[in-house]
């Protein structure tokens, strides 16, 4: 069996922290969450999201989960299709 590519979901954590102009220091304290694992979140190193993280996230910086996060789809179109 091949892997297909069926796109990537984007965090935007960055992009939103600067949007909402905190810090990352003050998002670690609000959202009770490590620095290292805000880093993590900002640099697309997380492969396994956590819903309660992305809640306290939502919640810090009063947004949506769309917000958030992001579906890309894959360039490579799936063979599968009808």
């Amino acid at each position: 069996m091949y892997e297909q590519n069926y796109g990537i979901i984007q965090i935007k954590l960055a992009e939103l922290i600067e949007q909402r102009g905190i810090s990352k220091n003050k998002l670690s304290h609000r959202a009770e969450m490590q620095r290292s694992q805000i880093n993590q979140y900002c640099n697309n190193q997380v492969t396994r999201l956590d819903t309660a993280v992305l809640a306290r996230i939502c919640t810090t910086l009063d947004c949506k989960i769309e917000e958030l996060l992001e579906f890309v789809p894959s360039k490579i179109s799936n063979n599968n299709d009808p």
